[in-house]
């Protein structure tokens, strides 16, 4: 066989699949359809054609190599640390939810906000995250920002997180140092800690979906599920620093008193570790811009017979199906072609063309999506009533009666102490998620979705039977199985999903072009994660009102019930890949 010397500027790109790196000449075993571009899997060999198909090339190859991207079939392996910088904007993200729930209501309280105005704050915003995420996730799909698809909605939906925790942490503050008219002050006050906590809200909902698709966009399918189990690992460690940072009593520290009350001092807190972990987030592994590789190629380059379109773009540098190889289907654009106007490079997105992309997703992505429905409304239901069920139930105090008395007193005490049940499941979540890996290799990824949900349904059973303090703790850890099993087992579906359409349809159809129906994986996500809201709402809308008319047993009754319910649905509907 004749030796060749390799391009050199495209060593560490272009090698010919299963044959030496891409070569300088020639020969009878370099030549046909069999040559392609280990980078993007589908441009012949350069040097085994003539002419201009050589040119375009060598030009696509080397604007591959400027943009540095990865290997669009299987993107290399992440090193620990990258997938753990890349966490990290679960534990900041985590860590302000945890203060939010700590704090939130009393802030609500000091400004005066009336009681017929609660239902409103805390439903307005998963409403509009529910109505709204789709959007995001397709729009993402579709972003041609130089520095990526996902981070610069990460990186804006970071900074309303840090916009909507100073307004409503200070805006009390800021108010009363500038207004001086009491009825005036109120208002005001009251108005921009609403702002505060809807923005807050309905950004750190967001900000799950583009933070997913993320990962996926550029990791390997085991660097996925180990980047999963990192997210869910923070996520734990986040909420166990914040509720232990917002039961300290910093008006009586220095720091209190030196910066004002306990409000400005979490704000302290919750600014500057929600910037590091974001800022280390945005730069934990590089991705690749989704542009249209035509741009880099002068038309006259471009012949007739070489199947690359005018009017279609494409991620990470890869370009169209050509005759003699086959697209890549996980970075290939999510998006049809505009048949009347070639100037014209995106999918108009109408939500006429998102509500027919919703309703044609395949039956396995919506079962996934009930499931998940399923296990949010069984957790939300007993997590955002714990405290009050702590204070009422467990403790047989009285939240309606006259502050100082007993009765009120042993209600807040309970809640103190249900503040420490929260704590404890968020450091088991962080434990159990470090134990899934080796779980998931015995019991797959059904047993973990069905275990998650049956010991959640188990524990709220028992502690809504059996009300007490000591036991009601212990059963805290079960929360923190099921608060992980949410955050890691449906997202690592979905990259299954993926995975197994890409491998099918690569096969069927040579010409395939992933996503043809304009499903990407940012939507995908963005639809899993809108239960997350459609769960807020029912259980905002619905459970407050049982809870008025039954207590807060009868909240984690419900709670057993559906996550019970939810088990039989995960183990007979949701399909999973092995």
């Amino acid at each position: 066989m004749k030796e060749f010397e390799p391009f050199p500027q495209l060593d560490h790109l272009c090698r010919p699949l299963g044959r030496a790196p891409c070569q300088t000449q020639s020969g009878p075993e370099t030549r046909g359809p069999h040559r392609r571009c280990w980078a993007c899997r589908q441009v012949p060999h350069p040097v085994a054609m003539g002419g201009n198909m050589g040119q375009l090339g060598i030009q696509t190859c080397e604007s591959l190599a400027k943009d540095k991207p990865f290997d669009p079939v299987e993107p290399p392996k992440r090193p620990t640390s990258n997938l753990i910088m890349h966490s990290m904007a679960m534990l900041g993200r985590e860590f302000c939810y945890a203060v939010e729930a700590a704090y939130v209501t009393p802030v609500l309280l000091s400004v005066g906000l009336p009681k017929s105005l609660y239902s409103m704050v805390w439903l307005l915003s998963p409403v509009l995250g529910f109505l709204l995420q789709p959007v995001v996730g397709l729009a993402s799909d579709h972003c041609q920002a130089s520095w990526g698809r996902r981070r610069p909605y990460i990186l804006t939906l970071g900074l309303m997180m840090l916009l909507g925790m100073a307004l409503y942490l200070n805006g009390d503050a800021v108010v009363t140092a500038l207004i001086a008219d009491p009825r005036r002050k109120r208002i005001w006050a009251i108005t921009i800690t609403m702002i505060g906590v809807v923005v807050f809200d309905f950004a750190a909902d967001f900000i799950d979906g583009p933070i997913k698709a993320y990962l996926f966009d550029v990791c390997s399918q085991e660097d996925k599920e180990r980047g999963l189990y990192y997210h869910a690992l923070f996520t734990g460690f986040g909420g166990a620093l914040g509720y232990l940072l917002g039961g300290i009593d910093w008006a009586h520290l220095e720091t209190g008193r030196a910066l004002g009350t306990e409000f400005q001092v979490m704000f302290l807190f919750s600014a500057l570790v929600l910037t590091l972990c974001f800022i280390i987030h945005l730069c934990s592994i590089p991705e690749a811009p989704l542009r249209d590789v035509t741009k880099d190629i002068a038309p006259q380059q471009a012949p007739q017979d070489f199947a690359l379109s005018s009017d279609k773009m494409y991620q990470y540098g890869s370009i169209e199906k050509v005759k003699f190889g086959s697209v890549n289907p996980e970075l290939a654009f999510q998006g049809e072609k505009h048949k009347n106007s070639a100037g014209q490079s995106r999918k108009a997105m109408t939500m006429k063309s998102l509500l027919r992309t919703l309703v044609n997703m395949p039956p396995h992505y919506r079962c996934l999506c009930i499931s998940h429905f399923i296990g949010w409304t069984a957790f939300l239901s007993n997590m955002l009533f714990f405290t009050d069920f702590m204070g009422q139930i467990v403790y047989h105090g009285d939240p309606y009666s006259a502050h100082n008395s007993t009765e009120f007193l042993i209600y807040e005490r309970g809640v103190e102490v249900g503040c420490w049940g929260l704590c404890i499941n968020a450091m088991f979540s962080s434990l159990y998620s470090y134990l899934q890996r080796p779980l998931g290799s015995y019991l797959g990824l059904k047993g973990l979705y069905f275990l998650g949900y049956f010991l959640f349904g188990l524990g709220t059973g028992l502690i809504g039977l059996f009300p007490n303090v000591y036991s009601t703790l212990t059963m805290c850890t079960l929360f923190g199985v099921m608060s992980s099993t949410l955050y890691t087992v449906p997202f690592s579906l979905i990259a299954k999903y993926h995975r197994e359409e890409q491998d099918e349809k690569r096969q069927q159809a040579p010409g395939w072009s992933l996503d043809s129906d304009g499903r990407g994986q940012g939507l995908d996500c963005a639809v899993l994660t809108c239960m997350v809201q459609l769960a807020q709402i029912l259980v905002g809308g619905g459970l407050g009102f049982l809870v008025n008319k039954a207590g807060s047993v009868i909240v984690v009754i419900t709670a057993s019930a559906v996550s019970l319910i939810g088990c039989c649905f995960v183990a007979l509907f949701v399909r999973y890949v092995d």
